[in-house]
């Protein structure tokens, strides 16, 4: 008798994530962003371990955010787009190695200064109060599974 496969892992579909990208609308320093935000909110903001992303040539460093809204029981995550600081490995011998000293997650949207993740499947960014003077209104971006911020999302998720 032959076993039968439950599941294979090639055909197994992940599901899209989506996330809120945050412009600002004035250049502010992350805490002076957050207070605000935590002023607005009856969610505290606290800054959580950076995001690392391993380089061939340099270890990125991604600031984060995270508060948890306790009455729809989710965790919010904002994660900055570009990196606050870079950490070089090994001396580039090599020209246009694609690889620089800055870092964004989201390399078509440098504009967006944060990424906001949710634990839940179906977010809803709008049981968190922006201030209206520093953001824009946030977008909701659907990321697929072939995508590098997507794979990164759910490991440190």
């Amino acid at each position: 008798m032959e076993i039968q496969k439950l599941y294979d892992l090639d055909e197994t579909e992940f599901e899209d994530v989506t996330i809120g990208l945050v412009r600002l609308a004035k250049n502010v320093p992350d805490h002076e962003f957050f207070f605000a935000v935590n002023q607005q909110n009856d969610l505290t903001f606290k800054r959580i371990d950076d995001l690392i992303y391993h380089g061939s040539y340099y270890d990125y460093f991604f600031p984060r955010f995270e508060a948890y809204h306790k009455f729809t029981k989710t965790c919010f995550t904002f994660i900055s787009n570009r990196s606050s600081e870079s950490k070089q490995k090994k001396l580039q011998t090599e020209l246009f190695t694609g690889e620089e000293n800055i870092k964004f997650l989201l390399n078509n949207q440098v504009e967006v200064q944060y990424i906001l993740h949710s634990s839940e499947q179906f977010p809803d960014f709008s049981v968190i109060l922006l201030p209206e003077n520093l953001v824009f209104p946030i977008q909701d971006y659907t990321l697929g599974s072939e995508e590098e911020l997507y794979q990164i999302i759910q490991y440190y998720e």
